[in-house]
């Protein structure tokens, strides 16, 4: 199992906007220099607590202080952005990166996003599959241009001049194109099934109980079946919010029982947004369990991983188990309220769970 890494990311409102760029960034400078093999960072583009605007630039920030971590967009939302500016902003960022960009794409789901774009009544469902069907065809063809659609037309055929270059576009770095990606939040999610017929790999949200995975996993292999593709669990990411500590009383406290914790800060923000959306079904271990007994200690005793070393790698045994096997976990960085023990929290998961969880998941493979 590799070791990602994954922002989404959440501040507290009262902290210095360039102060939260610099430190998600040290994350991921961080990341890279622990050996984790992927980093994604998430973008809303009215949200002061989840404050980057856009992941592509966010990467694109990273391609002179980074060196082997593949960089990921999750997401890019498409139905926000012209195709034309995706195709090239993407391949522009993965010849930066020499091919390390992972890119990951979705329709957007925050309703202020919606409403500042005149978008709120929109199909947007509708307006990323033209999106991503007119980029993929500007990475595969060649000028003169001629692509048309409901929402976006892309044409260079009346002013072509290809012998000085004019009227074609920069191509990405990986042939045809980065490794393209989609994120799943909700239990069910349909959306994978479209995700495995194109081929595209998937990323299961940190927020979803271990109850719902497989049913995520069932949806993506039936889509990969129905496209034609071999369904590979290497491929599929989990992410979780993890905290490790030295010692569990410290892990406890700072991954979510103090009242200053920057995770039980994160999940109240995350919760009071689904629930005023009634999307709160995914932390829940049975779909019928009543809102009201969702609360924040139930969040940290049934999804956040947290506690010294030997307990997180028994959490991360118990989940790869219960699922039957991924290829890669994404660990769900946070606010540093404390940069040192958010930064020693990522140096155990590199240096000493990592290494215990895939010595464990060898000796289980070699016994059977």
């Amino acid at each position: 199992m590799k070791l990602g890494f994954f922002i989404m990311p959440v501040h507290p409102l009262t902290r210095p906007y360039a102060e939260t760029l610099r430190e998600d960034r040290e994350a991921f400078v961080l990341a890279d220099k622990l050996g984790y093999s992927e980093g994604y960072c998430g973008e809303h583009l009215t949200d002061l607590a989840e404050n980057i605007p856009s992941s592509l630039m966010f990467c694109a920030s990273l391609a002179g202080f980074t060196s082997q971590i593949k960089l990921g967009t999750a997401v890019v939302n498409l139905p926000f952005n012209h195709p034309l500016l995706v195709a090239t902003q993407v391949a522009l960022i993965d010849n930066l990166l020499e091919g390390r960009l992972l890119l990951g794409i979705g329709a957007g789901v925050l309703r202020t996003d919606m409403e500042a774009m005149e978008q709120l009544d929109a199909d947007r469902g509708a307006m990323f599959a033209e999106a991503i069907d007119h980029i993929l065809k500007l990475w595969a063809g060649e000028a003169p241009y001629d692509i048309k659609g409901k929402y976006w037309n892309i044409s260079t055929a009346k002013t072509l001049w290809p012998e000085i270059g004019l009227g074609n576009v920069v191509k990405p770095f990986q042939k045809p194109h980065p490794p393209i990606l989609g994120t799943a939040t909700d239990p069910e999610s349909k959306g994978l099934i479209a995700l495995g017929r194109r081929g595209w790999w998937p990323i299961s949200s940190h927020f979803l109980h271990r109850n719902h995975l497989l049913s995520q996993w069932s949806n993506y292999a039936k889509g990969c079946a129905e496209g034609g593709h071999r369904a590979d669990r290497a491929n599929w990411r989990v992410a979780r919010s993890i905290f490790v500590a030295d010692d569990d009383l410290t892990a406890r406290a700072y991954g979510g029982d103090d009242a200053q914790s920057p995770y039980r800060f994160y999940m109240n923000q995350l919760t009071a947004k689904l629930r005023k959306g009634k999307k709160l079904g995914g932390f829940k271990e049975r779909l019928d369990m009543p809102d009201e007994d969702l609360t924040l200690d139930y969040i940290f005793d049934n999804v956040v991983i947290r506690g010294s070393v030997n307990r997180v790698v028994d959490g991360i045994l118990a989940l790869h188990e219960k699922v039957g096997g991924f290829g890669t976990l994404l660990y769900c960085g946070k606010d540093w309220a404390d940069p040192a023990l958010s930064r020693r929290s990522m140096e155990l998961m590199a240096e000493k769970v990592m290494p215990a969880v895939n010595t464990a998941i060898g000796n289980r493979v070699a016994a059977e």
